[in-house]
């Protein structure tokens, strides 16, 4: 099954499915195993960062435009900041979310493989799949403490956008944007800073979906 088609069943199922386990127990009726949807919300966050990286991009460059201003309606030029500040919210929402969910079903899908060890004849098979699941488990941690560090990097970023559009929303003069002007070093380092743990994120994700595709039973 394509992951295109997966990923329409997970959208058609979600809205009648109210808990995680009812949701994977439906899925895997259908051919979907946790296994394909570990790897498909891996994607998915790496989707959101992606996504994210040029928000918060887009965010900056409207941030420096705005402490270039130099005449104009400055109620337009808040209104535009503001916007950008928003949409840089939800795009950290967003990939919060999808981190959250990877680590819901890599618990439902560890949790599923370790009771399945009970249930080997063979001891040599079940040594193998101990040490895969072992070997898992290391990669997995080591890419979700990437996934947590580029999440860390979030808040810096949202934190000075917040307290500079606050500012200006009650301070709508060319005074306000003069005393802003200190903050344009610091938000772009927090950018530049916050880029590349999305970047460092993202490369490791693929690398877990390359190693963790090699072991996968062919579909």
């Amino acid at each position: 099954m394509s992951r295109l088609t997966r990923l329409l069943i997970i959208a058609l199922l979600l809205p009648v499915l109210g808990c995680e386990s009812a949701y994977y127990s439906a899925m895997e009726k259908v051919g979907v195993h946790k296994r394909d949807i570990f790897v498909d919300r891996i994607e998915e966050v790496k989707e959101a960062q992606q996504e994210g990286q040029q928000q918060f991009k887009s965010a900056l460059e409207q941030f420096q435009v705005t402490m270039n201003f130099d005449g104009g309606e400055l109620q337009t030029a808040y209104e535009k900041l503001n916007a950008e500040y928003e949409a840089s919210e939800e795009a950290a929402e967003t990939i919060r979310d999808r981190i959250a969910a990877v680590e819901s079903v890599a618990e439902a899908l560890f949790t599923e493989w370790e009771e399945e060890l009970a249930l080997y004849t063979s001891s040599r098979l079940r040594a193998q799949s101990q040490s895969q699941l072992n070997d898992t488990r290391r990669r997995y941690s080591s890419l979700l403490a990437t996934m947590k560090k580029a999440e860390k990097s979030l808040t810096p970023v949202l934190n000075t956008l917040r307290d500079n559009t606050l500012y200006l929303k009650h301070n709508l003069n060319a005074q306000a944007i003069a005393s802003l002007k200190g903050e344009a070093s610091s938000i772009r380092n927090d950018v530049n800073r916050l880029v590349a743990d999305m970047d460092a994120a993202i490369a490791a994700s693929d690398k877990f979906i390359a190693d963790f595709n090699k072991n996968r039973p062919a579909q």
